[in-house]
């Protein structure tokens, strides 16, 4: 497979995580702030859905990024420190992803304890890191 197509679906499948990534919290902003019980449950509903969908796409992103390292070779990778940004951010983002099902947990036990407020700025604050991914891949600032 040409390293440009390698490139082109890991940017797809990384578009797809992103677009449930962001949309998550968002749903967990609506579940805090509502009272009753039956659309609670359909939020819980949704939540799990949301995290078991995009899952794959996280995953099909992690593995083609890493034929895209293997491909280019581990002299490449050692020489090229802004991917070693890019991937520490990347990391940042799993642990986010896993942080997120800890969360669908949580709520699906009604046990949320955390204000809609908290879930905004959980839903707001990733697009800066992911805005620094974007330019790291980019412009290769170092």
């Amino acid at each position: 497979m040409s390293i440009l197509w390698l490139k082109a679906f890991h940017v797809f499948f990384m578009i797809a995580w992103m677009a449930g990534i962001f949309y998550l919290p968002r749903l967990f902003v609506y579940h805090a702030e509502t009272k009753e019980q039956v659309v609670r449950d359909q939020f819980k509903v949704m939540e799990r859905r949301l995290w078991l969908f995009i899952t794959p796409f996280a995953l099909l992103t992690l593995v083609l990024g890493i034929a895209i390292i293997y491909v280019y070779g581990a002299p490449w990778l050692g020489a090229s420190a802004w991917l070693h940004a890019k991937l520490a951010l990347v990391a940042l983002f799993y642990a986010y992803h896993m942080y997120l099902w800890h969360l669908v947990k949580v709520f699906a036990r009604d046990e949320n304890t955390h204000s809609p407020k908290f879930y905004r700025f959980l839903n707001e604050a990733p697009v800066l890191a992911l805005l620094a991914i974007v330019i790291l891949a980019i412009l290769k600032p170092f």
